[in-house]
């Protein structure tokens, strides 16, 4: 039996191995050597993915992608509100997260990675063509606060000694990143590239 890497996240991650999909490119890179086991949950957050922690395998994987924070990080007052994470409460589900897997084996190697960044102009636009004249002009999510969540992911990672790739900052550092995010999050992405790259 290959080792395995789980890539445990939300729908950034269940939707991975579309085509140019990051868990796809890590599927091709890895052939022979490993295989990629999905576990992606659209619409998750932190706190909603302890309850799946237990549902695991008799064997640990040897790595292990943690990709949440983009539902944690949704506005309060706003259409999305029940995905919200306060920051703090965000930091430690990731840090349980953690701590699970290396109970698991002390030597699997995990690999964090923050919320991508968000084009607040594109997700409004979007919402104009589905819903029209109906569409909210508040933002459920926004790039300043996907940054703090990022922020306090790396924090966490550095904390406790473990990778992360922080795809909020590597993104903007391309100009025009804003093309390279899917509106509904759900397509293949940049954050597809980035991420397979840092991985």
């Amino acid at each position: 039996m290959r080792p395995q890497i789980v890539l445990f996240g939300d729908s950034l991650t269940e939707q991975s191995f579309r085509p140019g999909g990051w868990g796809a490119s890590l599927a091709d890179a890895y052939s022979r050597k490993a295989d990629i086991v999905v576990r992606g949950y659209g619409g998750y957050n932190s706190r909603w993915a302890l309850f799946l922690l237990d549902r695991g395998s008799e064997y640990p994987p040897v790595a292990a992608t943690v990709f949440f924070g983009a539902n944690d990080a949704a506005l309060l007052g706003r259409s999305n509100e029940r995905q919200h994470v306060p920051i703090l409460e965000y930091k430690e589900n990731l840090r349980k997260i953690v701590c699970h897997l290396k109970k698991l084996s002390p030597n699997m190697l995990v690999l964090l990675i923050t919320p991508p960044p968000v084009d607040e102009i594109g997700r409004r636009a979007y919402a104009r063509s589905i819903y029209g004249d109906n569409a909210s002009e508040l933002p459920e999510r926004t790039n300043e606060m996907a940054g703090v969540y990022a922020h306090r992911c790396v924090e966490l990672a550095t904390e406790m000694g473990v990778s992360c790739v922080n795809i909020w900052s590597k993104m903007q550092e391309t100009a025009g990143w804003q093309k390279f995010l899917s509106l509904v999050l759900t397509r293949a992405m940049p954050t597809s590239k980035i991420t397979s790259k840092c991985v």
